[in-house]
């Protein structure tokens, strides 16, 4: 490809969206360079501080627990208080606790304190990918979730290869820097990002329209089974931060090589995430959806025939191609599937499938680590892959032209309140779009 196509494709991939787009996803790629205490918590607990890879799993299990605890809450405030509200909440919060982090020293305090980072850090998600949807127009969300993503990956980049130099000195000074860049992420959402709420039409259509709740989203069979599924591919995904490191270092890899070999997954999302995002945003979900999930699933089941580094390195991207797939894939679905004056509160829900992940993942690998060996933890999620695929293939051939939602814009179904936010223009009714991790 010529150096002027390929400038052109960049502009494109950039033109059209609103300034507060870009501001909250400059405050992403900020809050991401610090992404230390998720990436190095397992490393740090057992090779610094000499616990085994059990207990590194139960804290990062309360760290995942924390997550869930917060997310249906942030997902209610999202939608009564707002969404930068509840961003500058959980940052400011974040910034603290991640802080507090580094200098506990007694085991239970080191659990309790992870516990409430969990909390803090994950309560910003419903916010930013309600914002998200709130300030881009329907027709260019899969190009604004795709570049929040791969500013997520950019900053995830950069900040593996920065930590991992870093935790080879002092692993402090990555906790004290998280906490730093989260600040400063906070002072961007407070000085630059207007509030994005829906106002609340008071007129006859909405006054006729159910009223959203937890309980609404409960009763949406086909966003619930969208979760579960996300619940399986995050189990699979999560173990980028937990079981690999731990395999790795038990294998005899420094947190530096550990550092590297996971930086290539942002450098690939970095590289691919936007051109293989105008390659799928029009072909059929189900397909994608399908692929996707067997090429994480057998992508992290090849690290048990990884030996030199380079081989980690060749997993890693296997599974990378399936998240650049399945990301984008995935939101969209949930962003359509989702009511105006309700998005906070899926969103939570679905950010919940995530904390949940995080909270079992950590858990299962610890066990199965130690009690068989890590080969076990790779043939296991070889076949949670598969059963996520057969979960995709069934819950998609449910869905009313998902083949064709992506470029024509057709509804997907969904539940009532969908359907009327469709109707009174809220967005769009088809799936498919892409994620934030943030």
């Amino acid at each position: 490809m010529s150096v002027a196509r390929l400038s052109r494709a960049a502009r494109e991939s950039v033109a059209g969206l609103p300034r507060a787009f870009w501001w909250l996803w400059a405050s992403t790629l900020v809050n991401r360079l610090g992404a230390f205490v998720a990436t190095f918590m397992t490393l740090y607990l057992t090779l610094e501080r000499g616990y085994s890879a059990s207990f590194a799993g139960l804290v990062a299990a309360l760290h995942g627990l924390g997550g869930v605890v917060s997310s249906l809450g942030a997902g209610v405030m999202t939608d009564r208080l707002g969404r930068r509200p509840t961003m500058l909440v959980a940052q400011v919060s974040t910034a603290g606790t991640v802080a507090l982090l580094g200098f506990m020293e007694h085991p239970a305090a080191i659990a309790a304190v992870a516990l409430l980072v969990g909390m803090a850090s994950n309560a910003s998600r419903p916010a930013v990918q309600a914002m998200m949807a709130d300030i881009v127009r329907p027709e260019d969300r899969v190009r604004a979730f795709a570049l929040n993503y791969w500013a997520i990956n950019l900053g995830f980049a950069v900040s593996s290869v920065a930590a991992g130099l870093v935790a080879e000195y002092s692993y402090l000074a990555g906790f004290l820097g998280e906490a730093a860049l989260t600040l400063l992420c906070a002072v961007l959402v407070f000085v630059k990002l207007p509030e994005s709420r829906p106002a609340v039409d008071a007129g006859p259509v909405a006054q006729a329209a159910p009223e959203v709740g937890l309980g609404t989203v409960l009763r949406d069979g086909r966003f619930m089974g969208v979760v579960g599924l996300s619940f399986l591919i995050s189990l699979i995904f999560t173990q980028g931060s937990v079981g690999l490191p731990v395999a790795m270092g038990a294998a005899g890899f420094s947190p530096g090589d550990y550092g590297l070999v996971v930086a290539v997954n942002g450098v690939l999302i970095v590289a691919l995430q936007l051109p293989v995002t105008r390659l799928i945003e029009h072909r059929d979900p189900r397909r994608l959806l399908v692929v996707s999930a067997l090429l994480a699933g057998y992508g992290f089941a090849m690290t048990a025939f990884a030996g030199p580094l380079w081989a980690y390195a060749l997993t890693v991207c296997v599974w990378t191609l399936a998240e650049i797939v399945n990301s984008p894939t995935q939101m969209g679905l949930v962003v359509q599937l989702s009511p105006v004056h309700g998005r906070g509160r899926y969103q939570g829900m679905y950010t919940m499938s995530w904390s949940v992940a995080s909270l079992v993942a950590p858990l299962m690998s610890g066990l199965v680590i130690d009690g068989w060996g890590a080969g076990w933890l790779w043939a296991t999620t070889g076949v949670l892959g598969t059963v996520a695929a057969g979960g995709y293939r069934v819950l998609m051939r449910g869905l009313p032209g998902a083949a064709g939602a992506a470029s024509s814009g057709g509804s997907a179904g969904g539940t009532g309140a969908a359907s009327a936010e469709a109707g009174a223009g809220g967005g769009a009714a088809g799936p498919v779009a892409a994620p934030a991790e943030a």
